[in-house]
Order: structure tokens, then C-alpha cells, then sequence
């Protein structure tokens, strides 16, 4: 069975810097798009950032400068730098990866918890 293994949440002052991890284990195919997306308390699951195969990103406005997103294809892993954190940032952050479209599939992390405190 397909795992996402999040790590790196937590608590941090305004300003400050968090790493996200998301290992893929048990994925018999190749990944095509990795990326992470977060949801506030009352608000609808958002897009953050993804990367592709190839290395091409994409951010979303309210992240960009401030978040990096980079990947391990030998080990299925994504990460995600945030610095500058804002409390806007405050979410739990949810790990996904997507097949290429000759062999499609998508999984889910089970979400890790960021808190900024202002």
C-alpha cells in the first residue's frame, strides 16, 4: 500500500523558517508532479506549489520568494522550505503526488500541522 510520510511541522514565530518532508513509499510508478497544498481552519483546501519531473515549479502568489519547493527523485521525496513564515501561513499542509497521464494515479500525505504565531 502506497505511503506519504510527512514530516517537519510545528510551531514557529512570524519570520520564521519550517522544512516540510514528504517521503512516497510503496509507489510502483514513477512520479510525475509533487506538491504540496494546505488548508486553513474554515477555508478550502489551496494549492502551494508543485514540482515536476523535469524541475519546473509553479508557486502560489501569496507564497512566492518566501517558499522553495525541490525533490529526491531517487528517494520519491519532496520537500518545502518556508522562511519568512506569516501567520496567513497557518495550515495543515497536505503532501501530493500525481503519475504522468500514461499511467495516472494520485496519493495524498495525511497532513502535518504549521502554526505562526504573530
Amino acid at each position: 500500500q502506497v505511503q506519504l510520510v510527512e514530516s517537519g511541522g510545528g510551531l514557529v514565530q512570524a519570520g520564521g523558517s519550517l522544512r516540510l518532508s514528504c517521503a512516497a513509499s510503496r509507489i510502483t510508478f514513477s512520479i510525475n508532479v509533487m506538491g504540496w497544498y494546505r488548508q486553513a481552519p474554515g477555508k478550502q483546501r489551496e494549492l502551494v506549489t508543485t514540482i515536476s519531473s523535469g524541475g519546473d515549479t509553479t508557486y502560489a502568489e501569496s507564497v512566492k520568494d518566501r517558499f522553495t519547493i525541490s525533490r529526491d527523485n531517487a528517494k520519491n521525496t519532496v520537500y518545502l522550505q518556508m522562511n519568512s513564515l506569516k501567520p496567513e501561513d497557518t495550515a495543515v499542509y497536505y503532501c501530493n503526488v500525481r503519475g504522468h497521464p500514461f499511467r495516472p494515479f494520485e496519493y495524498w500525505g495525511q497532513g502535518t500541522q504549521v502554526t505562526v504565531s504573530s
